[in-house]
């Protein structure tokens, strides 16, 4: 098959998305299949553009093999949400622009609609391609439970938008079943729902000694290490953690860790100056290849949702922390599948989210029991080398595109 994805995010871009994709595409390319990949230019999380990349041409390049096609956007800070529309029309122009005269078996488009809207419309409905419509979070819902959403005709007109997508999609893939009540509440029909979870690369994140040079470099290597690695945003609650971080301040040896970036940066760093917590360190997004170090520094990882975001969401970030061999503390929504991923493998505990005083109870249990760490960890390796490696996604999506060609037959 020739396949185009579509997806604004992809290596070197930071955090989840952008090494899935990568991943993806090797694997699709692997199973003998031409992939084209169109992204923006590198710039994520901070929305400034990477040097080298801030002339506004087209880009085409080959990375092991896959066509990589990356789009010029402006750069400028994420935080405005008005800037970050911006940055999204342009790729969607200029996404569309890059595939006009090329032919595709076959489509993968990752939500939402201020990602891809231009691009879908054409691949979908002047093209008729078969087309996965890949929903990572439920819109509009994320974006109202945030309060980033809130006047009524705005959400009135998103929720159409992304309803067109959802229904001329030839098949929509979620990361688990969770999402699709409200898909199917949206007009989806339950038999084009696909589900494929996520996947994480477990030969380069797997475990590793706490003592790694990551640790030594920030003095990590004799504290207890409660990390949280990801992105820095509105969704995860972080301050709640910082609350526990001020409850345990007087345990010399516990030290919360920070390492990633997003909106949510100042004010968290701001919190920390005024509550003078000793015990809380920040560091930026690490480079790809030194993940797995900044993983194995932590005794205990954390995954964190505010009320309300967790029970459709999973996030892709678990995945990385099973992989590493730590324990986790989920403080997410009790039903929700990412806790229900966890009781699976047995690889952790979980909290109420915004509890900061169950989150101190949990993270003294846990210091407290090493062969109990210990035993979550190895559950949560062993788990995500089963049922989340790249080679399985890829087979899935592979099954699923030739389905929706079939459909289109």
């Amino acid at each position: 098959m020739r396949i185009l994805i579509v997806t604004p995010y992809y290596t070197p871009d930071l955090g989840p998305s952008a090494p899935m994709f990568k991943l993806l595409a090797t694997e699709l390319l692997l199973l003998g299949h031409k992939v084209t990949v169109i992204s923006m230019v590198p710039h994520y999380p901070s929305g400034r553009v990477l040097p080298g990349y801030k002339d506004l041409r087209i880009r085409y390049s080959s990375e092991e093999g896959v066509e990589v096609v990356r789009i010029p956007i402006p750069s400028m800070a994420r935080e405005n949400f008005i800037k970050r529309m911006l940055q999204f029309g342009m790729y969607q122009i200029g996404a569309t622009l890059a595939a006009l005269t090329r032919d595709f078996d076959a489509v993968i488009i990752s939500n939402p609609f201020f990602c891809s809207l231009l691009p879908f419309l054409w691949q979908t409905l002047i093209r008729r391609k078969p087309t996965i419509y890949s929903v990572y979070d439920v819109y509009p819902d994320v974006g109202i439970k945030l309060g980033i959403f809130k006047n009524k005709l705005f959400i009135k007109i998103i929720t159409g938008l992304e309803r067109f997508c959802l229904l001329h999609a030839t098949l929509v893939q979620v990361l688990s079943s969770t999402f699709k009540p409200a898909l199917i509440s949206m007009g989806v029909a339950d038999l084009k729902i696909v589900e494929i979870p996520p996947w994480v690369d477990t030969e380069l994140i797997c475990p590793m000694p706490h003592d790694n040079s990551f640790a030594k470099e920030y003095g990590l290597t004799d504290r207890f290490v409660v990390l949280y690695a990801g992105n820095i945003g509105l969704s995860q609650g972080l301050e709640h953690i910082l609350t526990a971080a001020e409850m345990l301040v007087d345990q010399q040896d516990i030290r919360f860790v920070f390492v990633g970036n997003g909106t949510g940066m100042q004010v968290l760093q701001s919190r920390v100056e005024q509550r003078q917590l000793v015990n809380v360190q920040f560091f930026p997004f690490q480079p790809r290849e030194r993940l797995p170090e900044v993983l194995a520094s932590a005794d205990i990882q954390i995954v964190s949702l505010r009320h309300g975001i967790g029970s459709a969401s999973l996030p892709s970030k678990v995945f990385s922390s099973m992989a590493s061999g730590r324990p986790i503390l989920v403080s997410v929504e009790e039903e929700s599948e990412t806790w229900r991923l966890i009781q699976k493998a047995d690889a952790g505990l979980w909290v109420p989210p915004e509890d900061p005083s169950k989150l101190t109870e949990a993270i003294l249990f846990l210091k407290q029991d090493q062969a109990l760490r210990e035993r979550f960890g190895q559950n949560g390796r062993m788990w995500v080398e089963k049922n989340h490696s790249p080679l399985h996604a890829a087979q899935q999506f592979e099954k699923y595109l030739l389905q929706a060609i079939r459909m289109h037959a």
